[in-house]
């Protein structure tokens, strides 16, 4: 069977999508799919035109250049149109037997058009719905004009794709009070590798003396640093946390939108002793500081996003046997049981 898959982004870029793309992918291959990889133009190094990466080989959407891009509210419309160039042209050449369209939107609409023209199914992957992290970004709000067809685009899709999958059941319910047929979704939830995870990994005594932790006990986050994670909690937090227990400090492995703000927020509370801050680190590197870590901290606000969608940083938490406290939101509630596999407390209380 071969398989054409249709990303936002992909490696060498690091995050939790593109970690879970590449599983799917060495997962199929597994299976003896044959995979193929397209990525859209947000892709870094979108000159090239096809590159290789942690052994998987990728084709690269370019970038949209004509007016349509430059117009406003045009981009997304721009973005479309350069992947339905591209994968157009990929699928006559490759002829593959699926198209694998991965959430955002952006990815789906394209994906379906091209299916169409040349008669080849597309299941629909959805990991997040793309209005609700656009009101996260801050280039749109609830219920607005933009949120609302963007949302609609979301339910032609649904419609129109073959089959559609999604990580988590809150995903799942939400299409199905849309209309779409509960038949037609499959649950296909987020997981990790247990082998590339060891319980009880002792701390490296250099690496934590390195970045200043010393003898203290660590409450860590290892994770892309957006506005729904929470982390400006955490950081507010602090002061009340370190009155009962002066020994504690906070350790942020990661980077992202909030890196700026959140280290100006530590400044103003005179906590520049108590946060660490390391920037992102290789990915072979990531069990060292899980290894540094007595409690992971994972206070996502409530919003609907981060009550719709499950993480997948609790499972790697899960997977190491550490402790660690959750916002009670409808994500972290899906996959924690509380007292059992963690300790959630109410969203959005410091």
């Amino acid at each position: 069977m071969k398989i054409l898959h249709v990303f936002d982004h992909t490696l060498p870029l690091h995050s939790g999508y593109t970690f879970r793309s590449a599983a799917i992918l060495r997962n199929q291959r597994k299976m003896g799919w044959d995979t193929y990889h397209l990525s859209g133009p947000k892709q870094l190094n979108c000159s090239l035109m096809e590159e290789d990466a942690d052994g998987l080989h990728f084709y690269r959407t370019p970038k949209p250049t004509g007016l349509l891009a430059k117009l406003p509210g045009g981009d997304p419309f721009a973005v479309m149109g350069a992947i339905e160039k591209r994968l157009l042209g990929l699928a006559k050449e490759l002829q593959p037997d699926i198209i694998h369209a991965h959430s955002p939107v952006l990815d789906a609409v394209p994906a379906i058009r091209v299916g169409r023209k040349l008669g080849i199914p597309v299941v629909y992957e959805i990991r997040a719905f793309w209005e609700d992290a656009a009101v996260d970004h801050g280039s749109t709000q609830e219920g607005s004009l933009r949120y609302k067809l963007t949302r609609a685009l979301e339910t032609w899709a649904v419609k129109n794709a073959d089959a559609v999958t999604v990580i988590c059941e809150g995903l799942r319910r939400d299409l199905v009070a849309r209309g779409i047929p509960p038949g037609k979704i499959t649950v296909i939830p987020n997981a990790v590798d247990v082998d590339q995870f060891a319980v009880g990994g002792k701390p490296d005594a250099e690496l934590k003396m390195k970045l200043g932790l010393g003898s203290s006990r660590v409450l860590g986050f290892i994770g892309s640093f957006y506005a729904y994670e929470g982390l400006d909690l955490l950081i507010a937090a602090l002061p009340a946390i370190t009155k009962q227990m002066p020994d504690v400090k906070v350790l942020l492995v990661g980077g992202g939108p909030q890196d700026a703000a959140l280290k100006q927020q530590v400044m103003a509370l005179d906590l520049k002793d108590r946060v660490v801050f390391t920037g992102r680190v290789p990915h072979a590197d990531v069990n060292r500081y899980y290894d540094l870590v007595d409690v992971l901290v994972y206070p996502r606000h409530p919003m609907r996003l981060t009550n719709l969608v499950t993480p997948l940083k609790p499972l790697e938490a899960m997977a190491q046997g550490r402790l660690m406290v959750a916002s009670d939101v409808g994500g972290h509630k899906e996959l924690i049981q509380d007292g059992k596999t963690g300790v959630l407390f109410h969203a959005g209380n410091a």
